[in-house]
């Protein structure tokens, strides 16, 4: 359900913020707003932001670096 979120009744009201954080973070030309930044700090004191935005920001890198390389997932996870 992770690609239908905002529909789905699955998601906390903390998850909801995370999942919106990371998705602005990743849209190209998107910006994370305020309002959005003050939501967050609602929920996550400074360290867990930082931890998140560490964490959104790497899978972020690894999307474009791994096949860029060439690099085929490891068989983690069956999709």
């Amino acid at each position: 359900m992770l690609g239908n979120w905002r529909e789905s009744d699955l998601f906390s009201d903390v998850e909801r913020i995370a999942l919106e954080y990371a998705e602005a973070m990743t849209v190209t030309g998107e910006q994370v707003s305020d309002e959005l930044f003050e939501s967050l700090q609602a929920h996550f004191n400074e360290a867990q932001i930082v931890e998140l935005t560490a964490g959104i920001a790497m899978e972020n890198m690894r999307s474009k670096f791994n096949p860029t390389l060439q690099i085929s997932a490891q068989g983690f996870c069956a999709l």
